[in-house]
């Protein structure tokens, strides 16, 4: 759990009680005075006539639908609901209306309200004012001193003459339900005696950094609220004097200022109060801020690029602080060891930043810790033990700490068992570590405890049974770990408040009874990749309010049971993919809900593809045996799809004409079936589609020029076909292409010029196999982002551009993988695949896509000399030249191409020597030069030696291994070393046929001596050899 969503729970709470705590005194004590003037109105004390007359006419303009105003009849004003009279004089000193549901019949409101001289409190707060101005009569009320007009539908420009209300002291402004802005804040400078301003909301974008001046000119304020009030700029750092001496609460937060903090800030001793989240702060955070006595409240979230080093900040006094807020900020450093001192902190987030190294053990003497966040950081160890035991009043540890999160950093160790004695815990977050070891069974003593995340750990061991006793837990994440073992029904013995569990990718097999019925009704299931099968988990049909389902890569074989379909109407997501599943499946199978998710990936379902009327989102039915045509009216069944993959599947027929009305498709994947027809030129519609992929089917005919409209398009896959003619000069107009792929089709003419100019994104460019003819565009080298260009097997000619070798996306080595993927749905997504000619093979890329980079010129007339430019594609790893007319020699500085792992310049006319320089290629695993002219002595060193003679074949001029043929000059009895070499090969060779010779010799002689002594022995032996003729015989 990130911290931001706790904070809806707590820190929000938190906030606001503190806001309305600095808000008591003055505030009560004039709200005190103001009932009591009130309530102790005597009946015998009226208002004056001119003031009833007043008050009816102010009432004419103001629709009271909910009859608040129904007292207002008599003349005895003081007796009206919301009128308060002085108790003595009868008059007028204060108008409540505030949640009347009060509107207005006219432009304006009645400015009668001037014949009350002696009004001192107008509330009109929280009604109803249709986006009419502030009055500006309200500036005339002269003995104002209270006024509140927030969020009752006031719009337009703040009348500067407000300013004029110089008795004012509460002035409350806020303004979140209607467009209210100041052109400047000169007016309140005439508000002398504020002590209270709370502009929230209002529109202050076009006051500029003259804001702070005209405030700091009222020494009386005390409270100021300018939060969302889109103030930029730059916070003024050295005012020539500083006036905001009696300032308690502080609120610049969401706006967009850029600015550093003002270490004047650090001298308001008087603050208690401070949020400046939310802005655009950066430099050091203060180190004053921790020396001021009676600071309890400070908020500098989500700035990004405060800075300051714990060790530093956190050795301050902060004797008053309860609540600090620096989260997603760039504090760094340690933890000081005195951290434990900050003895009245109940809310601490330190979430997103940098800090590292340990929780130093100091940290148990929080007793009054609620609220502990440092999700995001680098630190790398809990402390064992905790000190601080004996000093909290009650004895325990951490008495009231409630949230623990320290997600997302890089602890290590095993999970500490002190965090058991926190009896008041709620939440407990540690995924995203590197912890080890098991799960402490003493865990289960959390009574309290609701949610508990160890995802993405390395925890071992088997789930301790005693989680079973968390009555409380609604949310159990243990996912992405190393668990094993057997799950039975004694761990969920008393989860009966269980709603979302999450056990996947780990080896836990769930040994529950058939008609075992659990406790809890989940919500979400996420048990992917653990071996669940192979049967369907029967317990799952007592769950009637599941919405998320992932079951997949589970092992599960067979059938979906009938009565599962029973319980799944309120799915919105099911994931059953790579699994053996089997069966037709019913025809209403798609969630219901709007944006729901249906993965049936990597199966064996058959027949027709289910279909559901209803607003699911994504359907991934890719890769099973379905079969039979796409419903022609799919956009009536599902018109809010955005993710649409039937890939790899026997569907036939023609692609729905229908289907460009859903107008929300991101990602269309229809590859790999046996669909026919053409391309709908409806498709267009489909202006948000990322991904098309039609690839290896048996389309036919031309690309529409319609597809030209798809400006979002970045992937388009439309290789193994059956198109034809040119290419739509349409095509042009798709800016944001990555992939283009219409290889092994019939296209033809000429390659577009107008290719360099249109494709500034273009990754992959795969023309493979047309029928294009012509030149190679000169300016492909403009394709800045090109890492694969494959159009071999075409009818190109002339030669090769020397401007190849300023291709940028293959002049420099890809150090660093980025998967290609498109259209991402949460863990969804369209992955980009292609496969490139390498090796003297097919290979399909996927995830290392973006690391391979790749020229195939093949089989094509290119003649001319092979460009020397080329050489300076030091990051090319895949170069194939071959089954062209390309003469001329090899570049001496290809040893350059470092990175080449495959390099076919075969079956051409290139003619000289190799180059000695490419036995340096230590990657080169593919190497072929056979049906040239090349001459001269192979150089058979370094990475060459592991090559056989294929690789040099039918290249009459060269010789020397591993060739047979010996260059001219080996016998040459002037060369000493081959004289040499000559003479110790002489002498093998004729100790060998001596060798032979003995040994031949002795086969037959020494048999025959042996036999010759012994007489009876060669009698038996001849006997033994006639024997054997005769059976042959």
């Amino acid at each position: 759990m990130v911290c931001s969503q706790a904070k809806v729970e707590v820190s929000e709470q938190q906030t606001i009680s503190m806001e309305k705590l600095s808000l008591v005194g003055p505030l009560f004590c004039l709200l005190l005075l103001i009932k009591c003037v009130n309530s102790t109105n005597p009946i015998n004390v009226h208002c004056l006539a001119s003031e009833v007359k007043a008050l009816l006419d102010f009432k004419k303009g103001l629709p009271d639908p909910q009859n608040q105003l129904s007292s207002w009849r008599d003349n005895n004003c003081c007796q009206w609901q919301g009128i308060g009279c002085d108790n003595i004089t009868g008059l007028v000193v204060s108008i409540d209306l505030q949640r009347s549901g009060l509107g207005n019949l006219n432009d304006e409101l009645t400015p009668s309200l001037l014949n009350i001289k002696s009004l001192r409190h107008l509330d009109l707060s929280y009604n109803t004012f249709r986006s009419i101005p502030i009055p500006s009569f309200f500036g005339s009320l002269e003995n104002l001193q209270y006024l509140d007009l927030s969020n009752a539908g006031f719009a337009g420009i703040i009348p500067p003459n407000i300013g004029n209300l110089s008795r004012l002291q509460f002035l409350y402004l806020e303004s979140y339900r209607g467009p209210m802005y100041a052109e400047n804040l000169r007016w309140v400078v005439g508000l002398v005696s504020l002590k209270q301003l709370d502009m929230k909301g209002v529109d202050l974008s076009l006051v500029g950094p003259d804001w702070l001046t005209a405030l700091n000119k009222i020494p009386s304020l005390t409270e100021l609220y300018l939060r969302s009030c889109q103030l930029s700029g730059y916070i003024d750092q050295s005012l020539p004097s500083l006036n905001l001496t009696s300032l308690v609460v502080l609120d610049l937060s969401y706006n967009h200022i850029v600015s550093s903090i003002p270490h004047w800030l650090a001298n308001i001793t008087t603050l208690q109060y401070m949020d400046i989240s939310h802005n655009s702060l950066y430099g050091r955070i203060p180190l004053g801020f921790g020396d001021l006595l009676k600071l309890q409240y400070l908020n500098l979230r989500g700035n990004a690029n405060l800075t300051a080093s714990c060790s530093q900040l956190f050795r301050g006094r902060w004797e008053m602080i309860q609540e600090i807020d620096i989260s997603s900020n760039a504090l760094h450093g340690k933890f000081p060891s005195t951290f434990g001192n900050l003895t009245s902190l109940t809310y601490l987030d330190l979430g997103h930043n940098f800090v590292e190294g340990n929780i130093p053990s100091s940290f148990g003497k929080l007793c009054n810790l609620n609220y502990f966040c440092l999700s995001g950081n680098m630190i790398s160890t809990l402390p064992e033990f905790l000190q601080g035991t004996g000093n909290c009043p009650s004895g325990k540890l951490l008495p009231n700490v409630s949230y623990f999160l320290m997600d997302n950093n890089l602890l290590v160790g095993k999970i500490p068992e002190w965090l058991a004695q926190l009896e008041n815990l709620v939440q407990l977050g540690l995924d995203g570590n590197l912890l080890e070891g098991p799960i402490p069974v003493s865990l289960g003593s959390l009574q309290k405890l609701e949610y508990l995340n160890l995802r993405g750990n390395k925890l071992n061991g088997t789930l301790p049974e005693s989680l079973g006793q968390l009555s409380e837990l609604s949310e159990l994440y243990l996912s992405s770990n190393k668990l094993t073992g057997m799950v039975t029904e004694a761990h969920f013995s008393k989860t009966t408040n269980l709603r979302n569990l999450d056990l996947s990718s780990n080896s836990i097999n769930v040994d529950v009874n058939y008609n075992w019925t659990p406790p809890f009704q989940l919500y979400s299931v996420y048990m992917g990749s653990c071996p669940l099968g192979p049967s369907f988990p029967a317990w799952l049909k007592s769950q009637k309010e599941i919405a998320y389902l992932d079951l997949s890569n589970a092992g599960i074989t067979g059938f979906i049971p009938n009565w599962f379909w029973d319980i799944s109407s309120n799915l919105a997501d099911f994931n059953v993919s790579h699994n053996q599943l089997q069966g037709r499946l019913p025809n209403q199978v798609v969630p219901l809900v709007v944006n729901g998710f249906l993965d049936l990936s990597f199966n064996l379902f058959e027949g027709p593809v289910p279909l559901r009327k209803g607003g699911t989102g994504l359907v991934d039915l890719s890769h099973n045996c379905f079969s039979g045509a796409i419903p022609w009216n799919i956009s009536d069944i599902m018109p809010n799809l955005y993710f649409l993959s039937y890939s790899n599947n026997n569907l036939s027929g023609e692609i729905p004409l229908s289907i460009g009305q859903i107008s929300s498709l991101v990602v269309f994947d229809l590859s790999r079936n046996n669909l026919r027809g053409r391309i709908p030129p409806s498709l267009a519609n489909c202006s948000f589609l990322e991904a098309l992929d039609l690839g290896s089917n048996n389309l036919f005919g031309i690309i529409p020029a319609s597809l030209g409209q798809l400006h979002r398009l970045r992937s388009l896959h439309l290789s193994d076909n059956n198109f034809g003619g040119d290419l739509p000069s349409s095509l042009r107009n798709l800016s944001n292409l990555e992939t283009m792929d219409l290889g092994n089709n019939g296209f033809s003419g000429i390659i577009p010029p107008w290719f360099d100019e249109s494709f500034s994104h273009l990754r992959i460019l795969n023309l493979r196999s047309n029928a294009f003819y012509g030149e190679l565009p000169p300016n492909l080298s403009k394709l800045t982002s090109l890492q694969v260009l494959d159009i071999a097997r075409n009818n190109l000619s002339g030669s090769i551009p020397a401007s190849l070798g300023d291709l940028n996306g293959i002049a420099q080595v890809k150090k660093q993988n980025t998967y290609l993927v498109y259209g991402i749905f949460g863990a969804r997504y369209y992955e980009e695949t292609l496969v490139v000619y390498t090796k003297d093979q097919l290979l399909e890329y996927t995830k290392t896509l973006s690391l391979v980079t790749s020229i195939d010129l093949s089989d094509n007339n290119f003649t001319g000399n092979l460009p020397n430019e080329i050489t300076k594609l030091v990051g090319l790893v895949v170069l194939n030249l071959s089954r062209n007319h390309i003469k001329g020699q090899i570049p001496q500085d290809m040893s350059t191409m470092h990175q080449l792992q495959s390099l076919d310049l075969s079956s051409n006319q290139l003619s000289g020597s190799i180059p000695s320089s490419i036995s340096s290629l230590s990657f080169l695993g593919f190497f072929n030069l056979s049906n040239n002219n090349l001459l001269g002595a192979i150089p058979y060193t370094g990475q060459i030696t592991t090559f056989d003679a294929s690789s040099f074949a039918r290249n009459p001029g060269l010789c020397g291994p591993p060739l047979l043929v010996r260059c001219q000059g080996d016998n040459d009895p002037g060369n000493d070393s081959d004289k040499g070499e000559s003479e110790y090969d002489g002498l093998i060779d004729k100790w060998f046929y001596l060798s032979v010779g003995l040994g031949f010799a002795a086969a037959i002689l020494v048999p025959y001596f042996i036999l010759a002594i012994k007489r009876s022995w060669g009698d038996a032996y001849f006997d033994f050899v006639d024997q054997v003729i005769d059976k042959l015989w």
